[in-house]
């Protein structure tokens, strides 16, 4: 499989690290590599160097003849690409979120259907281990029913983003479809759509949603997401979940170590054997693979679909779009909750 990747900063360098290795595990090949920063494309090119590299995502497209496009661009890029790709024929492994408003949605749906290509959306948490364990947990009931589910996930102010898009509301939807859709997507996948939602949330002096906090009910179990991009860029990043079942509460945080324990109602702890994919080991060019860790993971699983001719399942662009619907309904509401406060 020939792939153009588009997007070399600092995601898509996690994910071009991924097709390296996997490259090497599968008939895969990175024939083509774009991005408007001189200084990334090199980056990526020391990876690539037999690549064709390009400036411009929509010129790799239209020149090359790929069976995949990954694209790793700001958000607002996603969905021009993705279209771009499908009607060149090509399969689109594409970042969250798949798209920033409801006539995105249905053109990229449109084009999908149309085309036939098979479209993978990045929603890496669904490939996370400890959040495959807890959605176990729920599933086999080991723990009695499930009760509540508290997600937590805050970053410091997000002053990195090319020529500042993440400030651009329309750019990049705000925290809540770019940083919080990553917890209401998990609660989606694990526990289906919400019956009723209640949202809160506070903005930055622009007037933009930087902290969303959403009320769940999904049946007789209620959940609570927090998303937050905090005023200070120095608050490192830091997301977890407290899931309370019957007879017990599994807590993660993925800056403590263990990062997972399970407190059972009998008193007893314990941490639980997450099965990490792979083992930590570096290849030839340098790469760390555990450190790709979900990544890696999400990666391997489109490839293999692609080469065993199966459906994608497990973020499948219907089901991105489902978590955008709903991230896009909880933005408005943020914002008429921040318009009566005023």
């Amino acid at each position: 499989m020939k792939i153009g990747f588009i997007g070399c900063g600092g995601m898509g360098t996690t994910h071009y690290l991924s097709l390296k290795v996997l490259a090497s595990e599968m008939d895969l090949e990175v024939t083509a590599i774009a991005d408007s920063r001189e200084e990334f494309l090199d980056k990526a090119a020391v990876y690539f160097p037999n690549a064709a590299k390009y400036d411009n995502g929509m010129e790799l497209i239209e020149k090359e003849e790929l069976d995949v496009v990954h694209i790793c661009l700001p958000s607002y890029l996603h969905v021009s690409h993705a279209v771009a790709a499908m009607e060149k024929g090509c399969h689109v492994f594409v970042e969250k979120p798949v798209c920033l408003t409801s006539e995105e949605a249905s053109l990229i749906l449109e084009t999908q259907k149309r085309t036939g290509m098979q479209v993978m959306v990045g929603h890496v948490v669904r490939f996370m281990e400890e959040y495959r364990y807890l959605k176990q947990v729920y599933e086999s009931r080991e723990l009695g029913e499930l009760k509540s589910i508290i997600m937590q996930r805050i970053s410091g102010d997000v002053v990195w983003g090319f020529k500042d898009w993440f400030h651009n509301e329309k750019r990049s939807g705000s925290v809540v479809l770019d940083l919080h859709i990553h917890d209401l997507d998990f609660l989606r996948y694990m526990l289906g759509e919400p019956d009723s939602i209640d949202v809160k949330a506070t903005s930055f002096e622009s007037g933009m949603i930087n902290q969303i906090i959403a009320d769940y009910r999904f049946g007789n179990v209620f959940a609570v997401a927090e998303g937050v991009w905090d005023v200070s860029p120095a608050l490192k990043f830091e997301a977890g979940f407290r899931a309370h079942f019957e007879k017990g509460t599994v807590i993660f945080n993925n800056r403590k170590n263990p990062k997972i324990t399970v407190y059972k109602a009998d008193g007893t702890e314990i941490i639980p054997e997450i099965d990490t994919e792979p083992d930590e080991n570096r290849t030839e060019d340098g790469i760390i693979i555990s450190e790709l860790g979900a990544y890696y993971s999400e990666n391997k699983y489109f490839f293999e679909c692609l080469r065993d001719g199966k459906p994608v399942e497990t973020a499948p662009l219907s089901e991105g779009v489902k978590s955008v619907e709903l991230a896009l309904k909880e933005w408005e509401a943020a914002k008429a909750f921040i318009e009566k406060k005023r």
